[in-house]
């Protein structure tokens, strides 16, 4: 009889605390999902979509190499990909060089020349024509690796950016355990050059315009301006395979300055009174400004992580590129550095990359 005095109170003591929890906290657990179990299971289930849905860090899951010349020197190099840590960035390495010191950070303010391309220099250690690789790794995602060269530059491969994608692809990207971090644009940042300009300015993703002005015959048959939302255009596929391109007039100038001595049609598009001089034409209709836009992301990418904004330009190239990124980082009202989770409804990637595999 003792033990059920006994049970009974602690039935009726249970009853009238759950009681109080549920009347007292009702209203507000409906909006969250129903009765208290209910309510901390779906909590815990959205904490764990959270986590996994949190875009993370990206590196290549082992080394690849090429052999290519530099377009402008015109030497032989050796390009290693090799994987690294999480949130070491990407860093171009001299291998040639037999010095303590042989690595130059992929960043905007150790640009150091922006003549016919980008190059950044670190002191005396230099890296020339560091663009279309950039490029290439801010459209697969990549935030972590080290580029060996056995050379001063960076093989040109065919002018664009798709051999570095079909590098990249053929060892497969993996996801690191840390969070991906953007640069998130503000507000506006704009910087011009006669009647060029180049500006950032909000907006949630990322998309580029540009135009593209040149007097010339042929140009004039083809597209000038392009804008391009890349969370819901793939850069692999519509962007990546735009190449350099130039008049077979202008390459004795380039040549007087130590410019394309490696330049042929197999890196470029060779551009005459007459036409395009390439066998086969041009990949797309549009390729000239196409690859005036996978230039300035390139170039932006040397911000150090990928950009949430719209990018607008205006006869801009590497030099404006360039000035436009150390303006961003000088304004520190104009950015912020964000994580970014694609939980929720209607909550997208902001930049569509192709998938990736964890870390083992």
């Amino acid at each position: 009889m003792k033990h059920l005095v006994a049970l009974s109170f602690i039935f009726i003591h249970f009853y009238l605390h759950f009681s109080f929890i549920f009347f007292s906290t009702r209203y507000t657990l409906r909006a969250f999902g129903g009765f208290p179990p209910l309510f901390f299971q779906n909590w815990v289930v959205h904490s764990i979509k959270v986590k996994l849905l949190m875009l993370k860090q990206r590196t290549i899951k082992q080394s690849v190499h090429a052999i290519g010349i530099g377009v402008h020197s015109g030497e032989k190099v050796r390009m290693t990909l090799r994987p690294a840590e999480a949130n070491t960035g990407i860093t171009f390495v001299r291998s040639d060089l037999n010095t303590v010191h042989n690595q130059v950070p992929a960043l905007a303010d150790y640009v150091a020349d922006t003549t016919l391309s980008t190059s950044i220099a670190d002191g005396s250690i230099q890296v020339a024509t560091v663009e279309h690789v950039m490029s290439a790794l801010w459209g697969l995602g990549i935030d972590n690796l080290l580029i060996e060269l056995s050379s001063e530059e960076v093989p040109i491969m065919d002018g664009s950016a798709a051999p570095f994608i079909n590098m990249i692809n053929s060892v497969g990207i993996v996801e690191q355990p840390a969070q991906k971090q953007f640069l998130r644009i503000t507000r506006e940042v704009k910087v011009t050059q006669g009647d060029a300009f180049a500006l950032l300015k909000p907006y949630a993703g990322f998309k580029a315009g540009y135009t593209f002005v040149a007097d010339h015959q042929v140009y004039d048959r083809y597209p000038k301006h392009v804008s391009i939302d890349f969370s819901s255009t793939s850069y692999v596929d519509d962007l990546s395979g735009a190449r350099s391109f130039g008049l077979i007039d202008e390459l004795p100038h380039a040549h007087a300055i130590n410019k394309c001595l490696g330049s042929s049609l197999e890196n470029a598009v060779g551009i005459d009174s007459s036409g395009v001089l390439n066998e086969g034409g041009l990949r797309y209709r549009d390729e000239f400004v196409k690859h005036k836009v996978l230039d300035a992301i390139g170039d932006l990418f040397l911000l150090g992580r990928p950009i949430l904004g719209e990018f607008v330009g205006h006869m801009s190239g590497h030099a404006l590129n360039n000035k436009l990124a150390r303006a961003v980082l000088r304004c520190d009202d104009a950015w912020d550095t964000v994580g970014y989770s694609i939980a929720g409804p209607g909550r997208s990637r902001p930049i569509l990359h192709p998938e990736a595999s964890s870390a083992v």
